[in-house]
């Protein structure tokens, strides 16, 4: 399998041969909806905290007596019912993790990955070395042809890219080792160096 190599002006340099076993595996729907379900997932941090009316401070002497003073029978001032009084059933921290292994993590990956490249959605470019400007990283993707949301991918982390085009808000810019399958379906197009291909076809073969 092939696919054109540019120049960050926009003009096609040659061609690249890719793996197939990395960039032709089949489309895997329920592989991939359970990979960015697990993403997600994991990404919520769980901290959410309020009181339960045991453990509201105060509240230990009851507010007055049971019967005769005309008003409803209340045990304690930290009931639910009382303002400042505890929560029902109140938000505890918990682990939202959902686990899952590594084969199905890189089957989703690879998967999502090939669809987007069979779709002609992945443009591999020689390299990224671009002034670290806003104006001369909107002009190398307007040459490219790339619009909308766009994730953009070196080989090892780039302060020159970073610097370009983090002020795009429909850009983000990631490196090789940490591209994900939650980035790629969420991604209108992947803009990658041909550096950053040889990294993955290393890291998945």
């Amino acid at each position: 399998m092939q696919t054109k190599v540019y120049n960050i002006k926009g003009e096609e340099t040659g061609k690249l041969t890719l793996a197939d076993e990395v960039f032709k595996v089949p489309y895997n729907e329920a592989l991939i909806h359970q990979a960015v379900v697990s993403y997600l997932a994991n990404q919520r941090q769980g901290t959410k905290s309020t009181l339960t009316r045991a453990e509201v401070a105060g509240g230990g002497r009851k507010p007055w007596r049971q019967k005769g003073t005309g008003r409803a029978r209340q045990g304690s001032i930290r009931s639910p019912q009382w303002i400042h009084g505890g929560v029902v059933f109140a938000p505890k921290p918990r682990d939202f993790e959902k686990k899952m292994n590594a084969q199905m993590k890189k089957g989703a990956f690879l998967s999502a990955l090939s669809t987007m490249m069979a779709e002609n959605a992945v443009k591999v470019v020689e390299d990224l070395n671009i002034e670290a400007k806003t104006k001369v990283a909107v002009k190398a993707l307007a040459d490219l042809k790339l619009s909308r949301r766009i994730t953009v991918v070196t080989d090892g982390v780039s302060d020159t890219a970073l610097r370009a085009f983090s002020n795009l808000p429909e850009v983000e810019v990631t490196t090789a080792a940490q591209l994900n399958t939650y980035e790629l379906v969420v991604s209108d197009y992947v803009l990658i160096t041909k550096d950053a291909i040889k990294k993955i076809e290393e890291g998945n073969k």
